[in-house]
């Protein structure tokens, strides 16, 4: 079953999204983060806070380093409760840094994944997910379709248990194209998980259902309950 997650940092939106949409979790990077004006970790705390423990929260490690990048994992997860997810740049640091939270049965996704062996050496070194971006390979005059579609047959082959978690959409047909090249799991800013269920012909046929019933049953029939 495809998972759905909220690329956001917005308490409020998410908030929202998650009492409506069955969310998996919601996925963060140090821009998102920034664009809220406060504290990271308030903010990581409250999005914990409205979605829980069981959900997965993803978060961005900034060091330079492995040795970095690791120290930033153990601090976050002492400050941070719930299923986190270390978020790792898919680079050379990155892929050892990988390497030795995966042998400390840290979760990681290795995140800014532009191709497939990208992808394959992240699953290699011990990933749970890998996040390719979509819509910045189409902006680079690639197709992150086929990236998506090449990193699904890659791990098909191998038999990896990493999943692909598929990011940096524009529009809902980048989302299903992927979803049918075979991403695990999508995350999509809160105005696209909105647009997933928004067709306007469908609020048309339910006024017109209402209508119908309303002419049988009197202008104060709203619902089953009161006819």
């Amino acid at each position: 079953m495809l998972k759905l997650y909220i690329d956001s940092a917005d308490v409020d939106k998410i908030n929202d999204l998650n009492q409506y949409f069955p969310i998996a979790g919601v996925t963060t990077n140090p821009t998102i983060l920034v664009q809220e004006g406060k504290p990271y970790l308030g903010i990581l705390s409250e999005i914990r806070s409205v979605i829980g423990d069981e959900k997965d929260l993803f978060v961005q490690m900034l060091g330079d380093t492995a040795e970095e990048i690791v120290e930033e994992a153990h601090y976050l997860i002492t400050k941070i409760s719930g299923n986190l997810i270390v978020k790792i740049p898919a680079t050379k640091e990155g892929i050892k840094a990988i390497k030795i939270l995966s042998a400390e049965d840290i979760s990681t996704l290795a995140t800014t994944v532009y191709s497939p062996f990208q992808a394959l050496l992240a699953a290699m070194a011990g990933a749970d997910y890998v996040a390719p971006y979509v819509n910045r390979i189409d902006n680079l005059a690639f197709n992150g379709d086929k990236v998506v579609t090449d990193i699904a047959q890659l791990f098909k082959s191998y038999e990896t248990s990493c999943s692909i978690l598929a990011a940096s959409f524009k529009n809902l047909q980048q989302v299903q194209d992927v979803c049918l090249s075979g991403a695990d799991s999508v995350t999509v800013s809160p105005d696209l998980v909105e647009k997933m269920i928004d067709f306007p012909s469908t609020s048309v046929d339910v006024e017109v259902f209402k209508d119908q019933w309303r002419n049988l049953n009197g202008e104060n029939c709203t619902n089953l309950m009161n006819t």
